[in-house]
């Protein structure tokens, strides 16, 4: 009799460098995983938008894509990165887009940008940039959508970040609201840079 297996080998893949040259690659690897594991959303940084845009290319009918934007002022006050009329379109064809305060970067960087001193959530980014800046990203959007109400906090979904423009890095996360951040689960790696 053979006793019941304690893990599970899962393939991960890590980029030679990190940054959007990536993009392609990992929209293939999370529309695996989300078709393998059931997972109906997946939440994605993206700045311009092209990035949700190349997802509808890739991913399953079934799947609902979460775009999660830079917030209003991030480049310059008053500036949404976004264009409305990509804004428009995404919408249009089911993708809820989501711009709001960022967890890791609200009243805090105004008081480093004011008294020049970090608090909590710009050392925690810089905590989780260990691993990446996409993965920094892809936990900051999962926070940001779960306390929008986008995301529940019993459904896992897949986050997808990156490092500059385009994505590089995908997780699996168990949501969790920004106030009970520790609540929050990283279930699964399914590609990162190995090297940034």
């Amino acid at each position: 009799m053979t006793e019941p297996s304690r893990y599970s080998d899962i393939p991960c893949r890590y980029f030679l460098k990190p940054g959007g040259r990536n993009t392609k690659a990992v929209l293939e690897a999370v529309a695996r995983r989300a078709r393998e594991l059931s997972i109906g959303k997946v939440l994605m940084a993206t700045v311009s938008g092209r990035t949700a845009f190349e997802a509808l290319k890739v991913f399953d009918k079934d799947v609902k894509i979460i775009a999660v934007t830079h917030v209003t002022g991030y480049a310059k006050p008053d500036l949404q990165e976004l264009p409305e009329k990509d804004r428009a379109e995404l919408e249009s064809r089911g993708v809820k887009v989501l711009t709001c305060q960022h967890a890791f970067g609200g009243v805090g960087r105004g008081v480093r940008n004011k008294l020049d001193t970090y608090q909590v959530d710009e050392i925690m980014a810089y905590t989780l940039r260990v691993f990446g800046q996409g993965v920094k990203v892809a936990i900051e959007i999962t926070l940001m959508a779960t306390d929008c109400g986008l995301v529940r906090t019993d459904e896992d979904v897949i986050a997808a970040g990156g490092t500059g423009s385009g994505i590089d890095s995908a997780l699996i996360i168990k949501p969790a609201n920004s106030a009970r951040f520790f609540d929050l689960k990283v279930r699964e790696i399914i590609c990162k840079p190995a090297a940034f």
